[in-house]
């Protein structure tokens, strides 16, 4: 149940509307559901001999301003209160009944008819919707004093919160006073006048947003916000300091013909001038150079995936950070959403879609009232630059690929963060961030699907020995709680095969397998297999999109550690085989979840 409350100056004005047919001929049999004192007359059932609505209206709305007339100068310049509260989708139907005990309630507990005060403000509630009302108050008493209104809205949601529960009606989550600010009916209905498909609000919200995904500056911020086609206006003080910025599109005036302009704190509170320079801070994170000298060590990656690569990296971190529960890891969700924005922006067609919604979504998971230190997120902000300026990815090979490898990790970093936002009671966050996985979800499923495609392929062709002692080896290895679906025996080809790539990059398989186990939890994952396929790739930096199936140099034994034979007369033979055992021992002792067993911070 959704309260929306405003205030205005015109009773008779808004009853015409209320009692009207709507604007888009929405409004149905239009009546009271309540009064103040229950006798109210009602225009749209009027019983007198010869009904006139027109003049039952008029009546109605003289009736509601009688003690603003008589307060005069005393009253509000804005004396009347609207409140529309409306039922969540897939809710029954309220009868007119429950409606009365609805608004009766809601007017008592923002303070317009405190209980048992005969001086209560007068109310009357119209229905001309199956799913909701309007309450209109005028907000002057029978001792014509001013109502006390502090709070109104914060407490008609926690009265709708109550009702919710008494009524078996679908429990919506509390609020803490960050959510961006909603477009208003006027710039809503504007927006269908002019063919726009969202407002100007959202819209520019969106172009903020993106504008500060990985912005190293003050400077490349407005850029990148100028190249985005919008107009910028900014604020200064007298020292000639800028202190402040406002935003409008092309093309949206007033009627006056003048810019519509929106400071960057109406977009949403997170985004004034102030809170963007705090986040505008900061280099490259020690955990996020260590991921870029590994990716960049890599001559055949190209620049996208080595960006993606890297994210993915941090990403992980991230999700560690998260898992320790310290308030500290604030500064990681509002890191996640710049480097969601940017993967948004940079993403295939294919994904494109999905990536915006989650982007949408997790816009109301970053914010809250605990203070983020923006320094903490200087990795995954450093992530999401280098992914915006790697351009955008074309969603096959080795880029659709680690595409593929990033999501995954994305998907379980905003598990994490939903996790994190309920133990501190912040519900619609953790909501947002649930409902984000899901959006991760869906695009990662089309993003997997060509390389997994290509991996199960190659599982396929393995000799059957080879594939059967993998799987057992996999099976050994999984955690009974992790372990795949009996219908999921497919699955372990791609894993398989990794694997085998691993081994013949002189690798130990087995090892390399329980440091992808060991590396975080795995309950939350959709696919165990498909997480610890993107793990392993990522621990021995092999390539995600493989394009020849995995080959064993000629005379390879079935233990690594057994290359080197004491009966072999080809030294270098013996010296090949040192350099990839050396080299194996090295990529073990260099992974995080190694590191991590030896209590090494990451």
């Amino acid at each position: 149940m959704v309260p929306d409350v405003g205030r205005g100056a015109r009773t008779y004005g808004l009853l015409v509307y209320l009692y009207g047919p709507g604007r888009r001929e929405e409004h149905v049999d239009p009546h009271l559901v309540g009064s103040w004192d229950g006798f109210a007359p009602d225009p749209g059932r009027d019983t007198s001999p010869v009904p006139d609505p027109r003049a039952t209206l008029a009546r109605l709305a003289n009736a509601l301003d009688l003690r603003v007339k008589q307060a005069g100068a005393r009253a509000p310049a804005e004396h009347v209160w609207h409140c529309s509260v409306r039922t969540a989708p897939g809710d029954r139907p309220l009868s007119d009944a429950e409606w009365n005990s609805v608004a009766r309630r809601l007017v008592q507990a923002v303070g317009l008819v405190p209980d048992g005060d005969p001086d209560g403000c007068r109310w009357v509630a119209v229905r001309h919707a199956e799913d909701h009302i309007h309450i209109l108050a005028t907000m002057v008493r029978g001792d014509l004093r001013r109502p006390r209104m502090n709070y109104d809205f914060k407490k008609a949601q926690a009265e709708c919160r109550r009702i919710e529960q008494e009524l078996g009606l679908r429990r919506l989550k509390a609020g803490d006073g960050t959510a961006a600010k909603n477009p208003t009916s006027a710039e809503r209905f504007k927006a269908e006048r002019t063919g726009r498909d969202e407002t100007p609000r959202d819209t520019l919200r969106e172009a903020v947003r993106h504008a500060v995904a990985g912005a190293a500056d003050e400077a490349e911020f407005f850029t990148r916000l100028r190249d985005k086609g919008v107009r910028i206006k900014l604020r200064e003080a007298p020292s000639g300091d800028t202190i402040g910025y406002a935003v409008a599109l092309p093309g949206d005036r007033n009627r006056a013909g003048e810019p519509v302009w929106f400071p960057g704190s109406k977009l949403a509170p997170d985004l004034s001038l102030p809170k963007i320079r705090l986040r505008l801070t900061g280099t490259v994170s020690d955990g996020a150079a260590g991921e870029r000298a590994t990716a960049t060590g890599r001559t055949d990656w190209s620049p996208t995936a080595r960006g993606r690569r890297i994210a993915t990296g941090a990403a992980e971190h991230a999700a560690l950070a998260l898992d320790n529960g310290n308030d500290e890891a604030a500064a990681q969700l509002v890191g996640t959403g710049e480097l969601l924005d940017a993967v948004a922006q940079t993403s295939p067609a294919a994904t494109r879609a999905e990536l915006a919604a989650a982007v949408r979504t997790f816009e109301r998971a970053t914010r809250s009232h605990i203070r983020a230190e923006h320094a903490d997120a200087r990795a995954l902000r450093s992530a999401a630059r280098g992914i915006i300026h790697a351009g955008s990815a074309l969603g096959r090979g080795e880029d659709g690929a680690t595409t593929a490898m990033l999501l995954s990790t994305l998907v379980l970093l905003t598990l994490a963060a939903a996790h994190w936002r309920s133990a501190r009671g912040h519900a619609q966050q953790a909501e947002a961030s649930r409902q984000t996985a899901q959006h991760l979800r869906a695009a990662y499923r089309q993003a997997a699907t060509a390389p997994l495609r290509t991996l199960h392929a190659q599982g396929r062709a393995m000799p059957a020995a080879e594939r059967q002692k993998y799987e057992a080896n996999i099976r050994a290895a999984l955690p009974e709680s992790a372990s795949p679906r009996p219908d999921g025996e497919r699955h372990h080809d791609a894993l398989a095969a990794t694997l085998a790539q691993a081994r013949a990059a002189g690798h130990d398989p087995d090892t390399l397998l329980q440091q992808a186990i060991d590396m975080r939890e795995l309950d939350s994952a959709d696919n165990v297999n498909d997480v610890l396929v993107w793990r392993l790739s990522r621990l021995t930096a092999l390539p995600a999109h493989p394009t020849a199936a995995p080959s064993k140099p000629q005379g390879w034994p079935d233990d690594p550690k057994a290359a080197v034979s004491s009966h072999s007369p080809n030294r270098k033979r013996k010296r090949t085989a040192a350099l990839i055992s050396r080299s194996a021992e090295q990529s073990v002792a260099s992974s995080p979840a190694f590191q991590r067993k030896r209590g090494v911070s990451i």
